[in-house]
């Protein structure tokens, strides 16, 4: 990980992005064809969320691990427990190193995963700004 200067603006542009695709990811129908691009979008923006809040403390990372690290490290209540969303990211490993392609079943399980976690996080992360 590498520091650099806290960056709010950068942060902010983060969460907002990422809310206007959770939005839309979750107006796709879930299919076979359409799973591939649920999932990992879905995940993506959970990943934007952990850049946003490393962002706003000034820390820049190379890799996906360091971002759902600083979500999990947040003190919110979730209706599913944060940490099942490195299975997300389990699944987007498989799907963009190894060509898997998603279920029907796992799209919507990261649906359910989206819909349990991602607003709460995003309000948390908001309110770290807002202290900044």
């Amino acid at each position: 990980m590498r520091v650099k200067k806290p960056d709010h603006k950068n942060a902010l542009s983060l969460i907002i992005e990422s809310e206007n695709q959770m939005k839309f990811t979750l107006t796709i129908p879930v299919t076979e064809d359409s799973a591939f691009t649920v999932l990992r979008n879905i995940y993506e923006c959970f990943r934007m969320l952990g850049d946003a809040l490393l962002a706003n403390q000034g820390l820049e990372t190379t890799d996906h691990i360091e971002p759902l690290n600083a979500l999990l490290k947040l003190n919110i209540d979730t209706k599913r427990p944060i940490n099942t969303i490195d299975s997300l990211r389990r699944i987007r490993h498989n799907i963009n190193y190894y060509g898997y392609h998603p279920t029907i079943i796992e799209a919507n399980y990261a649906i359910d995963i989206a819909k349990s976690c991602f607003w709460q996080l995003s309000a948390a992360i908001k309110k770290e700004l807002e202290k900044s």
